[in-house]
């Protein structure tokens, strides 16, 4: 792996961290409950199960799960109408994906669940 603090995978992971960082620590400024998080952190994951309907499906699925764009668009609407809930999932699915995109998981192609996008940019460096 590539050291170079400029490389694009690098980048990415800290990326990653950077999202899991202020999901946090917004998630406390919200107030929500932490046993919350604790039981909802993993439900992304259960995306996987697409893979049950073949691999293109199951890209499919985890991949519009494990993008920033929906938790992104469900906090935007929990803040508009100021519901609580709302940001609190939101903000522990953003959280998921930092993770994710911390330890080098990434979205999926249809060729299988192993090849990643971050995998991708990792061996290219």
């Amino acid at each position: 792996m590539n050291r170079d603090p400029t490389s694009p995978a690098i980048l990415l992971h800290v990326e990653g961290a950077a999202v899991l960082v202020v999901s946090l620590l917004l998630y406390r400024e919200v107030g929500a409950s932490w046993w919350m998080f604790v039981l909802l952190i993993l439900a992304p994951d259960l995306s996987i199960l697409g893979y049950l309907a073949g691999s293109r499906v199951g890209a499919v699925t985890y991949n519009v799960v494990h993008t920033y764009a929906l938790p992104a668009v469900l906090f935007a609407a929990g803040f508009i109408t100021e519901a609580g809930l709302m940001m609190g999932i939101a903000l522990i699915w953003g959280a998921h994906i930092g993770v994710d995109r911390l330890l080098g998981f990434g979205l999926k192609y249809p060729a299988g669940f192993r090849p990643t996008h971050l995998q991708r940019v990792i061996d290219s460096n």
